[in-house]
């Protein structure tokens, strides 16, 4: 078998790639799973990238101005472990060989906070790429905030066909070409193999063309995956060019240099069987019967050649330290956000009167805005709607690098995956707004928020059937369960706008990092006043409190949102009639959860029938409630009135339901 040859490449760079190349056999054949082959074929240009052009310094990992590097097919996760391992990121070789085992440093997939380099958790194909805009965008805020000397970093992803194909591909490409991205380079590995066989049978679009038509530089590199210094020119070329983002394209071969996997769609997600990795470690020039071979002097040898890299991360902390002031504000804003310890006053609502929640959104965003320089806020296509628009009112674009007001387009599950990617990056805190029922179209990224502790704040709005005449597409009914049962959110519906204002300071000014998904209404509800006000202020934060309490309540109604304000309704109805009950409201169940048994048994008192009313599925309430009121069919096409009064979620029908209850009981 002829020896294989990486063209050009130097010494320690032809070590580096022939041992990723092995360990990316290896290492899925130890664990019976795994996708060597896309890992295979991109060594050369991952070691390439980390040798010769990536900013970045293994001796200080998390060196603020250093590039950022995204694995967005993440399903090559070896490949990237191999770089950590070859660069001295301190991966060892039982680390290596514990790949995809439980809670090891080389999961399935990468995942932020497990192994060095990991900037975002990845693996659903496409959302990579929406991370890495992201990251441009907040790159270039805090650049245009404290100049180059301090921010001046780019941000490099790795794509395969995969993630090409996905819709948020599109919706990323066309937003990051309309705002000129000039930090971005995206290298899609276009080597025509998926899981099922050859990319043409479902994909035979013009990539380059489209990406030149989202305004984006194409750079062609062809048939060089095996060549040293034509991939160098490539992504150098990547790096010259400032005014839009590039899409660099790489045809590779998938499995190479295994002769008998090459172009094969079994190399994608198989591992490959011992033969065929004895015969590519002798066209390797390596010993065929050691598995995980790995140089213990690759690392350090690394580390001593990338002297010119940390020579440039010295010199920005020098300039850091110069700057004095300036340096150390930016450091500040790098660790809290750029968002305050405390939120600052704001004007509370009047008692008594009525006004929609979503309005709180705005007066939270006009007081927060003037002391928070990392709060970046837009909307896909609602911003008035939903209450996200800063008062300085400076489109984020080209032209005025430094806005902090994003317009995302009608993109929603790109405007979520890039706000994840603004969040991962540092330094800034990003909002980001449509109507409740299309969460559905941001719920992937939620997900992926959740999965790498992004502090994302997610506000929604036209949060139940009160958005009326839009109909049933339009009022969402399964979504807060939808988002309930996703770990690690804190999704929050404000019993009225003054606890809006309390709840959405809060989540902006902590430093909990879990994503936040503000559930807000469309129509106007009452403004508490007197007990449940002082009630609502105490206890809103802890997740449930009881609005209104009776020491001879013989029943509970819990309630979420505008609902709660039914429920008081439903209370002073029964009142009357001489029978005594209590108000618990529940805006964040993450947050109650997280509360003392004894605070949450005393919030509840189990011991007395409840029901609980919510304009939405009733699946879930059983925690909280013996019966539920609430509503799980599709909406309803009408007023909104007569579609609250349709669906019995009204203090009438409310009170009836407890005397129904009461009766039986």
């Amino acid at each position: 078998m002829k020896t294989v040859t990486y063209e050009h490449a130097t010494e320690l760079e032809d070590r580096a790639i022939r041992e990723i190349v092995a360990l990316a056999m290896d290492a899925p054949a130890k664990a019976k799973s795994g996708h060597p082959g896309t890992a295979m074929a991109l060594a050369p240009l991952a070691v390439t990238l980390f040798s010769r052009v990536l900013r970045h310094d293994p001796t200080h990992p998390e060196w603020f101005d250093r590039d950022r590097f995204i694995l967005s097919c993440g399903h090559a996760s070896i490949l990237q472990y191999g770089i950590v391992r070859a660069f001295g990121y301190g991966l060892s070789r039982d680390d290596l060989m514990a790949f995809r085992q439980p809670h090891s440093r080389t999961p399935g997939h990468p995942e932020v906070g497990v192994t060095p380099t990991v900037e975002v958790t990845t693996g659903p194909l496409g959302q990579g790429l929406a991370n890495g805009v992201g990251m441009a965008i907040a790159e270039r805020v805090l650049r245009a905030q404290y100049g180059e000397e301090l921010v001046n970093h780019s941000t490099w992803v790795i794509a395969g066909d995969g993630c090409i194909e996905e819709g948020i591909s599109h919706e990323a490409a066309s937003l990051a070409g309309s705002l000129g991205l000039g930090t971005l380079n995206v290298i899609y590995d276009d080597n025509h193999i998926t899981i099922d066989g050859e990319t043409s049978l479902a994909l035979r679009d013009d990539t380059p063309a489209r990406f030149r038509a989202y305004g984006w530089h194409v750079i062609e590199l062809g048939e060089v995956a095996n060549d040293c210094d034509a991939l160098e020119k490539g992504l150098l070329a990547a790096k010259a060019e400032t005014a839009r983002p590039t899409l660099v394209i790489l045809r590779s071969h998938i499995g190479y240099p295994a002769a008998a996997m090459q172009d094969r769609r079994e190399a994608h997600g198989s591992p490959f069987s011992a033969d065929v990795i004895r015969e590519t470690k002798v066209a390797l020039g390596m010993n065929p019967d050691e598995s995980f071979i790995l140089d213990e002097e690759l690392p350090s040898a690394m580390v001593e050649s990338l002297a010119g890299r940390r020579a440039e991360r010295a010199l920005w902390e020098s300039h850091v330290t110069a700057s004095g002031e300036r340096g150390a504000q930016l450091l500040a804003q790098v660790e809290s956000g750029g968002v305050p310890d405390a939120a600052p006053t704001m004007d509370p609502y009047e008692a008594g009167t009525k006004v929609a929640t979503r309005k709180a959104m705005q007066r939270a965003v006009d007081a927060l805005s003037p002391v928070s320089p990392g709060l970046l806020s837009g909307s896909a296509d609602l911003t008035d709607n939903t209450g996200v628009l800063l008062p300085e009112k400076v489109a984020q674009g080209a032209a005025t690098p430094g806005g902090r007001q994003i317009y995302y387009g009608i993109r929603e599950f790109a405007m979520g995956a890039a706000m994840v990617g603004m969040a991962r990056h540092g330094g800034v805190r990003p909002i980001g707004s449509t109507f409740f029922v299309f969460s559905d179209y941001v719920r992937p990224a939620i997900r992926m928020a959740a999965l790498s502790e992004a502090p994302v704040t997610f506000v929604f709005t036209h949060d139940s059937i009160g958005v009326g005449e839009d109909g049933p597409t339009h009022q969402p009914v399964e979504h807060l369960m939808a988002l309930r049962a996703m770990p690690g959110v804190h999704v929050v519906r404000p019993s009225d706008a003054n606890e809006a204002l309390q709840m959405v300071g809060s989540l902006l000014s902590t430093q909990d990092e879990r994503p936040t998904a503000l559930i807000l209404t469309r129509q106007d509800i009452p403004v508490f006043g007197g007990d449940e006000a002082a009630n609502s202020a105490s206890g809103a934060l802890r997740g449930g409190y009881v609005v209104r309490e009776a020491v001879d309540a013989v029943f509970t109604i819990v309630a979420t949102g505008s609902e709660v304000s039914v429920a008081l309704g439903a209370a002073d109805q029964l009142a009357s009639e001489g029978t005594s009950v209590r108000v618990v409201a529940l805006p964040c169940w993450e947050c109650f959860e997280e509360q003392p048994r004894e605070y949450r048994e005393q919030v509840l008192r189990r011991s007395l029938p409840s029901l609980s009313v919510e304009a939405g599925s009733t699946l879930g309430w059983a925690k909280y409630a013996d019966e539920s009121l609430g509503i799980d069919t599709f909406g309803l096409s009408a007023p909104a009135d007569f579609v609250f009064e349709y669906f019995n979620i009204t203090a009438s029908a409310v009170a009836g339901a407890v005397r129904h209850q009461l009766e039986r009981a």
